[in-house]
C-alpha cells in the first residue's frame, strides 16, 4: 500500500473556496445573498466572484498578495471571501470599529496590494492612509500605499470616487476566460489574514491556511447541526475570524446570507420576521441589544444562535432564550480560526430546570471536530488536570485549524506554542463529563490572600441581579490581602443609579458566593468600556481600580473562607 502514489489525480487540496462552485452547481437558483432590496442567487454570486477574481489578477494580484477590505456586512465583503483567494490572494478583512490609527497600523503591517473601502468608511480610510504618509515623511522614508477601491452603495450609488477604481466596475469588467481562478496548489497556503483584537496585547496578524479554514467550516457546521438551506443573519461581523467561517459555511449548505449594515435590534428583528432567519451568531454583548428592545411577543419561530467571546452568564442566557432564541455556546479565538470548543447539548439535559440548563449551556464544552486535541494542562508539567471541575490549568489546543502563525512575527509565534500545543492564555477546569469551563483569562485571575478568585464567577453572580445589564470584575489593591474584587456595573435602562445602591449589590453577592469572593467595591457606569470588537476593556478598568479603595478597611476576612484561603493567609 505504501507504494501507491500520494498525489495522483484524486488529490485535491482542501479549500473553503470549493464550496462556491458546488453551490452554483447544486443550488444555482436558490437565494445566496440578501441586502435590503438587493438579492442574488448562487449562480449569480459565483459569476460575480469569478469576474472579480479576474479583475484582481488583471491588477497583478498573485499568490500571497494581501488584499484588505474595510466594509460592514455587505454583498461585496461576502464575495471577497471567495474572489480574493480565487485570484491567489490573501484576504484581510479589517475591523470597521477601529479608529484611523488602528486601521493605519494594520495597513502598514499587512502591506496590502489593494484596499477596498465601503463608501461609509472613506473618511476613516483616507485618514489612516494620510497618517501613514505623514509618519513616513517625518522619518524621511518612503511609504508604499495600496491601490484604493471604493465599494459604492449598490442600491443608491453616491458617485463617490477616490482614484479610478470602483467595486462594481471591477465586477463588471472582469474576464474569467482571460484570467481563470488560480487553483490552490498547497492546502497549507494562506487564505486569510486576521488581526487579533488586542485585548491583552498589541494586535497581531493571524494567518489561516486553506486546510484549516476548510476543516473549521465543515466541523462547525456538523457540531452546530446546520441543515441545508439555512437562512443566516449576519449579526456577527464578517471581519471577525471571517464570520467564524460561516462566510464559507453558508455556501456549503446552500443557504441565504441576510446582510445588515449594523446589528441594531430593529434591523435584526425585522430580518428575522421578513426572511425567516434560522441561524445567527452573536457575541454576548449583542444579547443586551436584543433584550433592551425586545418585541412584546416571542419570535414566530425558533432562531438558532451560536455565541462566543466572553463566557455568557447563565442568567443572561436564560433571559435571551425566553425571547425565542435557542443558544449554543462556543469558545474560540482568532488564532483557532474561530470556535475551538462547542458546548454540545445532551438530550437528557432537557429535563432539567431552566437555571440548571443555563449553567450547563454557559460552559465552553468539548473540542471542535477540526482539532486534533483540546485540553486543560498544568503548564509546569504539561500534564492534563484531573476532571474534577475544580483544578485549574491553561486551555491548550492543537490541530490543523490552529493558525499557521503570526504574520512577520516568528518570536511571538514560537512563544504561543509549547510541546506542540497552542497556549490560549485562558484558565479553565474540566468537569467529570469532559466539558471544559473557563474560569478566567490568566491575567484576570484575582489573587486574594493566596486564594485564586475567578472574575468570571463573580460576574456570573452579578448578572443574576435583576437590575444588572453588564458587569465586569477586576483586581483592586488591598493593603492586607494584596488584591480584592472590584465590580464595575452598568444597570438596565429601567433602573437608575439612585435606585440600586452599592450596599445592595454587595449584599446580593454575599448570598451567592463565598465571602472572600464578594466585591469590596462596586462602581456604577452608564456603559462599560469596550474595544473595537465589543469586548470589555478590563485593562482600562484595572487601571481605574488601582486608584480605588475598598468600602471599609478590613482587619480580618469577613465570613467563612475556604480552608485553602486561610492557610495561604496565615503565611503572609
Amino acid at each position: 500500500m505504501d507504494s501507491l502514489p500520494k498525489r495522483d489525480g484524486n488529490y485535491v487540496p482542501l479549500s473553503p473556496v470549493t464550496f462556491l462552485p458546488r453551490a452554483a452547481a447544486v443550488y444555482a437558483d436558490r437565494t445566496s445573498v440578501i441586502c435590503g432590496a438587493t438579492s442574488f442567487t448562487w449562480r449569480q454570486t459565483h459569476a460575480r466572484c469569478l469576474r472579480l477574481a479576474a479583475s484582481l489578477q488583471a491588477l497583478a494580484v498573485s499568490k500571497n498578495d494581501v488584499v484588505s477590505v474595510l466594509a460592514p456586512n455587505t454583498p461585496a465583503l461576502y464575495e471577497m471571501h471567495f474572489a480574493v483567494p480565487m485570484a491567489g490572494g490573501v484576504l484581510n478583512a479589517i475591523n470597521t470599529r477601529l479608529d484611523a490609527s488602528g486601521v493605519a497600523a494594520i495597513v502598514k503591517h499587512a502591506d496590502p496590494k489593494l484596499l477596498f473601502v465601503d463608501y461609509q468608511y472613506i473618511r476613516l480610510a483616507t485618514d489612516a492612509l494620510s497618517s501613514i504618509l505623514a509618519a513616513a515623511d517625518s522619518t524621511g522614508t518612503a511609504a508604499a500605499l495600496p491601490l484604493l477601491v471604493v465599494i459604492d452603495d449598490i442600491e443608491n450609488p453616491t458617485g463617490l470616487r477616490v482614484g479610478e477604481l470602483e467595486y462594481e466596475q471591477l465586477v463588471a469588467r472582469g474576464d474569467p476566460a482571460q484570467h481563470p481562478p488560480r487553483p490552490v496548489e498547497d492546502e497549507w497556503d494562506a487564505v486569510a489574514l486576521n488581526y487579533t483584537s488586542g485585548t491583552t496585547s498589541s494586535p497581531k496578524g493571524v494567518v489561516y491556511s486553506h486546510r484549516g479554514a476548510y476543516l473549521s467550516t465543515v466541523g462547525l457546521l456538523l457540531q452546530w447541526g446546520v441543515a441545508h438551506e439555512p437562512v443566516f443573519l449576519w449579526s456577527l461581523p464578517m471581519f471577525h475570524c471571517n464570520g467564524w467561517t460561516f462566510t464559507w459555511g453558508v455556501a456549503a449548505r446552500g443557504g441565504a446570507n441576510v446582510c445588515v449594515r449594523a446589528p441594531t435590534a430593529q434591523a435584526m428583528y425585522s430580518a428575522v420576521v421578513a426572511h425567516g432567519v434560522t441561524h445567527m451568531c452573536a457575541a454576548p454583548v449583542l444579547f443586551n441589544v436584543l433584550l433592551d428592545d425586545a418585541p412584546p411577543a416571542p419570535l414566530p419561530r425558533r432562531v438558532e444562535v451560536l455565541t462566543g467571546g466572553a463566557p455568557p452568564p447563565a442568567a443572561l442566557l436564560e433571559r435571551v432564550e425566553k425571547l425565542g432564541f435557542h443558544v449554543t455556546h462556543a469558545y474560540g479565538m482568532t488564532e483557532a480560526t474561530g470556535p475551538a470548543m462547542v458546548c454540545e447539548w445532551r438530550e437528557r439535559w432537557d429535563a432539567l430546570p431552566p437555571p440548571e440548563r443555563a449553567l450547563l449551556k454557559a460552559r465552553q464544552g468539548v473540542s471542535a471536530l477540526s482539532l486534533a486535541g483540546a485540553g486543560v494542562k498544568d503548564l509546569q508539567t504539561m500534564a492534563s488536570v484531573p476532571r474534577d471541575g475544580a483544578t485549574m490549568g491553561e486551555i491548550v489546543l492543537r490541530g490543523s485549524s490552529v493558525m499557521k502563525g503570526y504574520y512577520k512575527d516568528p518570536k511571538a509565534t514560537a512563544a504561543a506554542f509549547r510541546a506542540g500545543w497552542f497556549l490560549t492564555g485562558d484558565v479553565g477546569v474540566v468537569h467529570p463529563d469532559g466539558y471544559v469551563e473557563i474560569k478566567d483569562r490568566s491575567k484576570d485571575v484575582i489573587i486574594s490572600g493566596g486564594e485564586n478568585i475567578s472574575s468570571v464567577e463573580v460576574e456570573a453572580a452579578l448578572y443574576g441581579h435583576p437590575a444588572v445589564r453588564e458587569a465586569a470584575v477586576v483586581a483592586m489593591p488591598h493593603r492586607h490581602w494584596g488584591e480584592t474584587p472590584c465590580a464595575f456595573v452598568a444597570l438596565k435602562k429601567e433602573f437608575s443609579a439612585g435606585e440600586v445602591s452599592e450596599e445592595e449589590v454587595v449584599s446580593f453577592c454575599r448570598n451567592k458566593m463565598a465571602h472572600f469572593m464578594v466585591p469590596r467595591k462596586v462602581v456604577f457606569m452608564d456603559e462599560l468600556p469596550k474595544n473595537a470588537t465589543g469586548k470589555v476593556q478590563k485593562l482600562a478598568l484595572r487601571e481605574r481600580a488601582r486608584g480605588l479603595r475598598p468600602r471599609a478597611p478590613e482587619k480580618t476576612r469577613p465570613g467563612p473562607a475556604h480552608p485553602a484561603a486561610l492557610t495561604a493567609a496565615s503565611r503572609l
